[in-house]
């Protein structure tokens, strides 16, 4: 099987990518990839640092208000379609398939012109501008969330679900202690994506005289820009023992799978993660994201018992305590939402969207 793969711009485009090109592989080791990106974008270096072919194409997203860069991003996807389908001539794919990001776009698009088996994975429940363009011309819609089916023609949508849900399901589970973690106490992660995020980190740091108090631990991912500061402000309440910093972590699925309880943004891969290892949520999502998608996302799990829902405008450090003692200090409460998140899991989306892929193969 040869394979062509198209995400980027997020991590969120990107991992799900990885994690099917990982199921392949245990399915069919002689299976071959090509990764295309941009030469500029997050996936240039993740996808060469995993070992996968990468070659890249020059595109610009669109601006949603009138703009003379539109013009250039229109020039910029018919030269990405003129290259992507040289590329495929050469590389000769069984099947193409976009994970998200502009940069799908030409790619997608190229292939479906020649005739090349197609399929978009969305991993949110509101779809991008590349997506809803794309939808008319792929063979398979691959959706995550069943929202998002409404955006696209019924006839090729198929809920597959997250792949990096496989992922982190199949990890398998380190010790407790290990990872320097208390196995005798309550584990509550706060994280704020890979960048960290103010708000939250400004209210975590006024939460912590009421953190020092409690019988469970904080581990607390504050991203890169913000840790010396956070450090500090730490420093100043005299470093309570129950709570621990990292600016960032590489091992997440490790984290997740010893954690009871996660604050979190409400990012589609982070959504796919939890729900897979049934990890109750406190979400607070970006309001700063196309389409408010991640409010829509978060939604999805309120709606269905497993997750508490902060918009960013109304978090206070007594609103974030208030809703982890909630959780955290109440059994029957926590085994509740523990139960609701994993009857929203798709521990094996990989193997569906594997099966998908074989379908339009034959």
């Amino acid at each position: 099987m040869k394979v062509m793969i198209s995400g980027g711009g997020t991590g969120g485009h990107i991992y799900p990518a990885l994690a099917l090109i990982n199921e392949i592989k245990k399915k069919e080791p002689k299976a071959s990839f090509l990764y295309v990106g941009t030469e500029t974008g997050l996936e240039k270096s993740i996808v060469e640092k995993a070992g996968i072919p990468f070659t890249s194409i020059n595109i610009t997203g669109f601006k949603r208000k009138l703009s003379l860069d539109n013009v250039k991003t229109i020039m910029r996807f018919v030269t990405g379609v003129h290259k992507s389908k040289q590329l495929i001539k050469d590389f000769k794919p069984d099947v193409v398939i976009g994970t998200g990001g502009y940069v799908c776009g030409p790619v997608v698009y190229a292939a479906a012109k020649l005739n090349v088996p197609t399929i978009i994975h969305e991993q949110n429940s509101v779809p991008g501008l590349t997506n809803k363009f794309l939808s008319r011309y792929v063979s398979k819609i691959a959706i995550c969330f069943s929202e998002a089916g409404s955006y696209f023609p019924s006839n090729k949508v198929v809920f597959t679900g997250n792949p990096r849900a496989t992922e982190v399901v199949q990890n398998q589970k380190i010790d407790k202690s290990t990872l320097g973690l208390d196995p005798t106490k309550k584990t509550v992660l706060i994280v704020g994506g890979s960048r960290g995020a103010r708000p939250i980190n400004d209210a975590c740091i006024r939460a912590l005289p009421d953190f020092k108090k409690q019988n469970y631990e904080v581990l607390y991912i504050t991203g890169e820009i913000h840790y010396d500061k956070v450090r500090e402000e730490i420093s100043k309440a005299g470093n309570p023992s129950n709570v621990m910093v990292k600016p960032f972590v590489h091992n997440m699925p490790d984290i997740l799978k010893n954690i009871d309880l996660i604050v979190a943004r409400a990012g589609a891969t982070t959504l796919a993660e939890i729900t897979a290892l049934g990890v109750p949520s406190i979400l607070i999502p970006s309001p700063y994201v196309t389409n408010n998608h991640q409010e829509k996302n978060a939604r999805s799990l309120v709606q269905n018992g497993a997750a508490k829902l902060i918009i960013e405008s109304e978090l206070t450090n007594e609103t974030l305590v208030n809703e982890i003692n909630e959780i955290i200090l109440n059994p029957i409460q926590w085994k509740k939402m523990r139960d609701n998140t994993l009857s929203l899991g798709i521990p094996d989306a990989a193997e569906k969207l594997y099966q998908l892929i074989k379908q339009l193969e034959k």
